[in-house]
């Protein structure tokens, strides 16, 4: 990814010095100052939900969710280790305020624990990986925070206006992307089993 960045950043910078050479300053000086206005405006709500998420972990909250949340979280990763249904609680919260940073690293953290756990056979760790990475990357999100935040900052009239549309559409693709994943391992996970009936059949002819 940095080196796709980079590469556009040298072709767009080469085009302008080519086409208006003029305009390669300015422009270079305004993009870093709406950068640095932008970095700025997401501080305010990312501090907010950071710190609050922090609270959540010291004082119990946490704990407690992934507590609730234990059988569904069991239910759909078929895991039942405390960590990771506390670090997925995390991180699907975090998704449904449309934080996707501050979701990242409680995913991360609930990949590690899936990627060494050993109560779990290899078949089942790859499926909850793979409805892991669909809930972060169809996340149903009820207040895009981010979004909200960027539309504030380009001065938008109504930056939450986008609640419903993102609700809406992010509830349905949710809803096709988990079922297909389903389907696709279930089918993965049927292959092996007709591979080997085949197997057995042919020696039984032979």
């Amino acid at each position: 990814m940095n080196v796709l960045f980079a590469a556009v950043f040298i072709v767009s910078a080469a085009l302008l010095l080519f086409a208006a050479p003029q305009e390669f300053l300015p422009a270079l000086l305004s993009a870093a100052s709406s950068s640095s206005a932008l970095c700025l405006a997401l501080l305010s709500s990312y501090a907010v939900f950071c710190g609050l998420s922090a609270l959540w972990e010291k004082s119990g909250v946490t704990s407690a969710l992934s507590k609730l949340l234990r059988r569904p979280v069991k239910r759909l990763f078929k895991s039942d280790d405390p960590r990771f249904a506390e670090s997925v609680c995390m991180n699907i919260s975090a998704n449904l305020l449309g934080i996707g940073a501050l979701a990242t690293p409680y995913g991360v953290r609930a990949a590690q624990l899936l990627d060494g756990a050993t109560h779990i056979g290899e078949n089942r760790r790859e499926y909850a990986l793979a409805v892991l990475f669909t809930l972060n990357a169809a996340s149903l999100q009820i207040v895009p925070t981010s979004v909200i935040a960027l539309r504030t900052a380009a001065g938008s009239a109504a930056p939450s206006s986008v609640v419903l549309p993102i609700l809406l559409s992010s509830a349905f693709f949710l809803a096709l992307a988990l079922p297909c994943t389903k389907l696709v391992y279930g089918a993965k996970r049927r292959l092996p089993a007709r591979e080997k009936r085949g197997i057995a059949i042919r020696r039984a002819e032979t």
